[in-house]
């Protein structure tokens, strides 16, 4: 079991610290072999598919290009594997330290089980909908690192076009749904998403009624993850720090306890025509 503690969010601003290096290294990187090919930024921009103000952001470290992006741009400068060598660091230092253990075992998943009583879950959320959650962060978030938050919990969303294809479940309750986070627009926009992805063949989408009289989710929001050698994990979050437990008592309990939350919801056919009757409302 590993858990937050005063000491570990030391080290945790050490590796935040560390991240930042890590980005900042790979910009310098980019910028040289930029200049070495004879490129303004206006041109990369254009051949990789952004403007030259995003270059200079990606070159002086203060957002983090997606994996696409630097193979783009390794091969567009000729870079032959010096920018795709950094993938996998820039990759990890753009979560925030305390969910870059969970961010690698989503990769490993062939199940994740995910219950949630305050947001929709970030695999769910749309980019509208995650703006408009992190926007509202106090103390406030700075403009590059809501970017770089957004193009991080959109990457995570590989997970339901990946071969082979995880079991996703997910269980949310109704309040989740009755919040207006961001506005109507917004969370017109972010149903729609829901009855869409709860149409994918491995994925199931349960809502847990207001009026329900038994909830053994009250403990608060949690996610089991499996991964193909049969190991489990339970991940929570409390403020802005993590439990990732992994003694396996305790995961075959939280387990246990997500299959009788899952019981206690609506069924998935039910819940997307609840979702519906909720979007008719809005």
């Amino acid at each position: 079991m590993t858990e937050a503690t005063e000491e570990e969010s030391t080290a945790g601003q050490a590796a935040d610290a560390s991240g930042r290096g890590v980005v900042a290294a790979f910009g310098q990187t980019m910028k040289t072999l930029r200049v070495r090919a004879g490129l303004e930024r206006e041109e990369l921009g254009r051949r990789i598919g952004y403007s030259a103000s995003t270059v200079a952001s990606f070159e002086q470290g203060r957002r983090i290009p997606s994996p696409r992006t630097i193979d783009k741009a390794d091969e567009v400068l000729g870079a032959e594997g010096l920018l795709t060598v950094w993938k996998e660091q820039v990759e990890r230092a753009q979560y925030p330290v305390f969910f870059q253990g969970m961010a690698a075992l989503e990769k490993e998943a062939v199940e994740l089980l995910m219950y949630d009583a305050h947001v929709v879950n970030g695999l769910l959320q749309t980019e509208e909908y995650t703006r408009a959650l992190l926007a509202m962060r106090r103390p406030p978030l700075d403009q590059e690192t809501i970017e770089q938050r957004v193009t991080a919990r959109l990457a995570r969303q590989y997970v339901f076009d990946r071969r082979p294809s995880p079991l996703l479940s997910f269980v949310m309750d109704e309040a989740v749904l009755r919040h207006r986070y961001g506005g109507k627009d917004v969370v017109r926009g972010q149903m729609e998403h829901l009855l869409l992805i709860g149409e994918k063949r491995n994925v199931e989408i349960q809502v847990m009624p207001i009026d329900c009289e038994d909830n053994a989710g009250v403990n608060g929001p949690f996610t089991v993850v499996t991964r193909k050698d049969s190991k489990k994990f339970v991940y929570s979050e409390t403020h802005a720090s993590s439990t990732l437990e992994t003694d396996s008592e305790q995961t075959v309990l939280a387990a246990a306890r997500y299959g009788i939350i899952r019981s206690q919801a609506l069924t998935p056919r039910g819940s997307l025509e609840f979702i519906e009757r909720l979007l008719g409302e809005l």
